[in-house]
């Protein structure tokens, strides 16, 4: 079983225009999504009406996949995060030392989703499947950050082709297709300074609801008996001070363009 696994962002946008091409050897591409009120809008968008559209026409399946319960039903990060009564933190929320917080999100809504997915495909330690990650040759260290499921094999076909993120902008724009909005979670702690100021100014109502997750966050941890605060930037302060505040852009800026969104 040889799947690519798929985050909406140019990475692994490019990982698909390869495989069109019968350059790699996949069919398919899994989509993890953690929410339709979490994922970023224009992520969802382009996966929607760009993404799927392409995988269809050129005979790749693309399968968008959730978390579901025992009990029935889907789960998303959001939803985790609003359950009345929920103490979860499930994203790298920053301390006030700009520390980031554990990245459940990641496990419990992307790589548990698809490797159940696999398993239920016939993946197993015994014949694993090959999942192609998407990690450019400009940002080889995440390739060593990724934890290895024993039903799986992870593999790095842009590393292999000594491929960079200009070439993979590239194989996306000959395919016909734009090129994807950074992709990540809207709320995501680990966005960029100058991203937050981006979102601020070019989409201000899901900012303001940055914020009030942010306050939320922190009425949640006082009732629960917390007295540190935590933070959607590194900057120790609430996120529409830190956005007035910056001047400029602070050098991090993660997102989730390989599928995995791992750093």
């Amino acid at each position: 079983m040889n799947v690519i696994s798929y985050g909406g962002g140019v990475q692994s946008t490019a990982l698909m225009g390869l495989a069109a091409r019968h350059e790699i050897p996949y069919h398919t591409l899994l989509f993890a999504n953690v929410g339709d009120d979490s994922e970023d809008p224009a992520t969802l968008e382009y996966v929607r009406h760009v993404a799927r559209p392409y995988a269809a026409a050129n005979g790749l399946a693309l399968h968008v996949l959730h978390r579901t319960l025992r009990a029935g039903g889907t789960e998303t990060l959001w939803g985790r995060m609003m359950r009345k009564g929920s103490r979860a933190l499930p994203i790298p929320v920053r301390m006030p030392n700009g520390a980031p917080g554990t990245r459940g999100c990641t496990r419990d809504f992307k790589i548990w989703v698809t490797g159940r997915w696999l398993k239920a495909n016939g993946a197993t330690p015994g014949n694993p499947a090959t999942v192609a990650v998407g990690i450019s040759l400009d940002e080889i260290a995440r390739a060593a950050n990724r934890r290895v499921e024993p039903y799986e094999r992870l593999v790095y076909p842009l590393l292999d082709l000594k491929l960079r993120r200009v070439d993979c902008q590239q194989i996306i724009s000959e395919a016909g297709l734009p090129v994807p909005p950074k992709s990540a979670c809207w709320f995501c702690p680990l966005k960029s300074l100058g991203g937050w100021k981006e979102m601020r100014r070019d989409r201000p109502g899901l900012f303001l609801r940055a914020c009030c997750l942010e306050e939320s966050l922190n009425e949640t941890r006082q009732w629960g008996g917390k007295g540190d605060a935590v933070f959607l930037t590194r900057t120790g302060r609430p996120l529409l001070e830190a956005v007035e505040a910056a001047q400029e852009e602070l050098p991090f800026d993660v997102g989730c363009d390989s599928g995995w969104c791992m750093t």
